[in-house]
């Protein structure tokens, strides 16, 4: 009949399709939640829903749901959704087993000023006593003073200066300690901040800090002993734990061979005696809850007696391990707004110190003429990023890395910075790098970096102290891979390698034997010798 609708879909205009699909998804999600809020405890009395008509039109009958015969499991709820009242016992046990976990994390990071022995210090390893470690030659005696290589065998051969060439013979043929694989020697748990060799010639005595203030020792004087069947055990290394956070860096003092001192992230400097085995605080803040991450540690060439230190909120300290209150005799400096990174004193005259931070200086500081209160540096070179670490050689020159990605050589030597006279100030243009040497230090998060943040160690150059020769030299890690060795001119004497599986970022050398060790993110060392 004309005029009559069809109400057939396919008479149905896009926007009356449109609209009926949305009342119909709108029916289904009222559904479901309704059946969610009934499976859960929870009744809502519904309204009479509004059926629609074919034709559009809304119909006032409402059909009844049919009851299920099975009666719901309640979901779980807190009580708040449910409308109670908390109970107060439960919520005191629950807040007090959270305050415990809190608690146990805290004391796990505070620094623990106790006197340890061995036993208390002890992780892994075999009971070995001073003599066993240092041997009694250093007890008695006096310490005699990825994988693509940029230098190689034909660089060596290509040397004209005869001394040059030598050099580099010799350092290139450092060879890795051939008794186990580098992926074998795990001297710590986790990633190594900090290494040094012990002073003694007689045999290379290791000593790695890392992460969570675990101390790994290594005696590379070990033999590997025959084996039964399929026995094949690692390489003897005992791992102690004096701190609670990163150990940042160690030193022992030539004339005081059986002591080595630890520096951490949790704020303290301790002292351990290689021959009893024992450990104590020798510096730290009053407080334990005074939190001053130290960054770095030296000691004065002519006095085994004092500690001078920096940390990460840009101070340096001095303190006479001898005087009975810490009080009277601690000497403090704000030198830097920012964090110190590294130092090091001049060996031949240690009122000299270079200190590098992260506003991108390297300073020069004379402790002859240094104010508390306004501390003016002898001189600075600002690079273009944060300057990580500060190296004085006994030569008077000083060796930088920075995140610009050079190592800079600044010889203060040549100036005359021995006969330099208190008070004296260095221009911009005399505080200038000799040498600027390219350098890939982008460490990434694969890396040790020293970092109050825990993150990666940065590349540090290290010189060897007492070389026996007249050519001074440093080594630095090589993000591909290596360990380079550098003159104080800039040359290259060497790019160890060997079987080296991961970046042997914190490397050093020992005093005066041509030895070189590097240590890894995996807590693994790599021996040349």
């Amino acid at each position: 009949m004309p005029g009559k609708r069809d109400n057939s879909s396919n008479d149905l205009s896009e926007f009356e399709k449109q609209r009926l699909a949305n009342i119909a998804e709108r029916d289904a999600l009222l559904k479901k939640l309704t059946l969610e809020a009934q499976s859960s405890g929870l009744h809502f009395p519904q309204p009479p829903l509004k059926a629609v008509s074919g034709d559009g039109s809304k119909s006032r009958k409402r059909t009844s749901a049919k009851k299920e015969d099975t009666t719901p499991v309640p979901r779980r709820m807190s009580s708040r959704l449910r409308g109670l009242t908390a109970d107060s016992e439960v919520k005191r046990k629950a807040d007090e087993a959270f305050e415990a976990v809190q608690e146990a994390e805290r004391e796990k990071r505070m620094r623990k000023s106790d006197f340890f022995t061995f036993d208390s210090m002890v992780i892994s390893g075999q009971k070995i006593s001073g003599k066993d470690l240092v041997g009694i030659d250093v007890i008695s005696k006096d310490v005699a003073k990825p994988y693509e290589r940029t230098f190689g065998e034909k660089d060596v051969k290509m040397t004209k200066d005869k001394d040059l060439k030598e050099l580099r013979e010799q350092m290139s043929g450092l060879r890795l300690w051939e008794l186990w694989d580098p992926n074998r020697i795990k001297i710590t748990p986790e990633r190594i901040y900090s290494m040094t060799f012990h002073p003694s010639e007689a045999k290379p005595l290791i000593f790695a800090g890392d992460k969570m203030g675990h101390l790994g020792v290594l005696d590379a004087s070990q033999e590997r002993l025959p084996t039964e069947g399929d026995e094949d055990p690692d390489p003897s290394v005992t791992t102690l734990k004096p701190h609670t956070r990163p150990i940042s860096t160690m030193a022992i003092h030539p004339s005081k061979p059986t002591h080595l001192y630890t520096a951490s992230y949790d704020s303290s400097i301790r002292e351990m005696d290689l021959e009893k085995m024992t450990s104590m605080e020798k510096f730290a803040p009053d407080s334990p809850n005074v939190d001053e991450p130290i960054s770095g540690i030296d000691m004065a060439a002519n006095d085994p007696h004092c500690l001078y230190w920096t940390t990460l909120d840009g101070s340096f300290g001095r303190y006479d391990v001898r005087a009975a209150s810490r009080n009277t005799t601690v000497a403090r400096w704000q030198l830097s707004e920012k964090k110190i990174g590294g130092f090091s004193l001049f060996p031949s005259q240690s009122h000299y110190l270079a200190t590098a931070s992260l506003d991108r200086f390297m300073r020069l500081w004379d402790l002859r003429k240094l104010s508390h209160e306004n501390p003016v540096p002898v001189g600075e070179h600002e690079s273009r990023l944060s300057v990580s670490h500060a190296a004085f050689n006994s030569a008077g020159q000083v060796a930088t890395s920075s995140y610009d990605d050079t190592l800079k050589i600044y010889d203060f030597g040549r100036k005359g910075i021995s006969s330099w006279e208190p008070g004296r100030t260095v221009s911009d243009t005399d505080m200038k790098p000799d040498t600027v040497i390219r350098h890939n230090c982008q460490t990434g998060r694969w890396v040790t970096m020293t970092d109050y943040a825990y993150s990666n160690p940065s590349l540090r150059p290290q010189w060897q102290q007492n070389p026996q020769s007249p050519i001074p030299r440093f080594c630095i890690g090589n993000m591909n891979r290596f360990v380079d060795v550098y003159s104080g001119n800039g040359d290259q004497l060497a790019q160890l390698g060997g079987e080296v599986t991961a970046v042997p970022a914190v490397a050093v050398f020992h005093r005066s034997k041509n030895w070189v060790v590097g240590g890894t993110a995996r807590g693994k060392v790599c021996l040349w010798i």
